[in-house]
């Protein structure tokens, strides 16, 4: 991350806020060696810039009941704009996907799935995912173990 923008300071603030976001002003002066009125700034400036693109809370899948973690690759059936849009569209209203990516290559799309069990991922795939017309090709593959699992950017 090579910008102008941000020095030394904010790069620590960065770190310090993507591992614990509910740090205060205090919390982060202590640690960064700064004024609380000054991190306060930078916070503020790394908000209004863009480096920080919101607070979250990381919630416990497990216990929330979505114990099952599935890949599903997705082959378009047709490859234009209209069909790509169409696919984008379904994949936004379901709240079973936590990520998707387009790709290169074999297949179109990656998507990270997750469902209570195998029957609702059952349901996802035939009832959500196959049955669209901008689907062609649909692949499965049921995660085992997490070995990592992390959205930090290395600063």
């Amino acid at each position: 991350m090579q910008d102008e923008r941000i020095d030394r300071f904010d790069r620590k603030i960065l770190a310090l806020l993507q591992a614990d976001a509910r740090l205060t002003n205090n919390d982060l002066s202590e640690r960064v060696n700064l004024s609380p009125s000054q991190c306060s700034r930078r916070r503020q400036r790394l908000e209004e810039e863009g480096f920080i693109a919101g607070y979250r809370a990381t919630l416990d899948r497990e216990r929330l009941g979505f114990s099952l973690v599935s890949v599903v690759s997705v082959t378009l059936a047709t490859h234009n704009r209209d069909n790509a849009r169409r696919f984008a569209d379904l994949i936004s209203r379901l709240p079973e996907v936590q990520e998707a990516h387009a790709l290169t290559g074999e297949m179109d799309y990656y998507l990270k799935v997750v469902t209570p069990d195998l029957k609702a991922l059952s349901r996802f795939v035939n009832e959500e995912l196959l049955p669209h017309d901008s689907v062609q090709h649909v692949k499965t593959a049921i995660v085992l173990e997490t070995l990592k699992e992390t959205g930090a950017l290395p600063l």
